[in-house]
């Protein structure tokens, strides 16, 4: 009896050790998470962000972006399905992004649409914003100017030719015409200057200038518009719209 007795004990032992992971298995499996993509967890999330030619985008709205938000993060809202098909067309689909939102939900609703829709590989954090401020890490909070009043702009557009770029430094369609207008600025200084609105703090301009969409381009001569444009513009439209 205490043979048969050792020999269940023995044979149990023996099951339970080869039933579960090893070390390096747990290892492996986690490495084909990170190159695979998926949700993630939050160390995995931190590492992967560590790459070089990553893209960081954030789902939420942009009032929850400024309140905190990862460093050099794009934004586009999920929750507004028009605005966030119109931006992240401006991603590269063949390199890695990084997808979050405050408790993980809509950013995994929007990396499986990003997948379906031919991005190659996107990652999750699961749990959002919620889960990495739970182990203590950092976000990046920048402290926002004072709004624009209207009329500060139309002081600043009541004469010469001015050219005004309603963007962020969060949408990927105004972060991908910084090089047009940084060209512009270069080589068309003498006829124009440029008027910077943001999109994140500027409300009350854009709404009296009834601007819909970032970016959106527009060209007052005297005070008076006389050109308007809305999302990518190339250097010759610009530059023929400030002549």
């Amino acid at each position: 009896m205490k043979i048969t007795f050792f020999s269940l004990v023995l044979l149990f032992t023996v099951v339970a050790c080869n039933s579960a992971p090893s070390e390096s298995a747990v290892s492996a499996e986690s490495n084909e998470v990170i190159q695979l993509g998926g949700s993630i967890s939050v160390t995995a999330f931190e590492q992967k962000m560590k790459l070089p030619g990553i893209q960081i985008l954030d789902v939420r709205t942009a009032g929850e972006y400024q309140g905190g938000h990862f460093n050099n993060a794009l934004q586009a809202n999920w929750l507004d399905q028009r605005e966030f098909a119109d931006r992240v067309q401006h991603i590269d689909k063949a390199k890695p992004v990084l997808v979050y939102c405050a408790s993980g939900v809509r950013s995994a609703e929007a990396m499986n649409w990003m997948k379906e829709n031919g991005f190659k590989e996107v990652s999750n954090l699961k749990g959002g914003i919620s889960a990495w401020r739970m182990e203590g890490k950092p976000l990046e909070s920048k402290a926002t100017r004072a709004e624009m009043s209207m009329a500060a702009f139309n002081a600043s557009t009541k004469s010469g030719t001015i050219l005004v770029d309603i963007g962020a430094e969060w949408c990927p369609p105004c972060v991908k015409m910084e090089p047009v207008l940084q060209q512009l600025q270069k080589e068309k200084s003498a006829h124009f200057s440029l008027v910077k609105v943001d999109g994140g703090i500027d409300i009350e301009v854009m709404k009296q200038l009834r601007s819909e969409g970032l970016p959106t381009f527009i060209v007052f001569k005297n005070g008076k518009e006389t050109w308007r444009k809305q999302g990518i513009v190339d250097y010759a439209t610009l530059a023929a719209a400030i002549q």
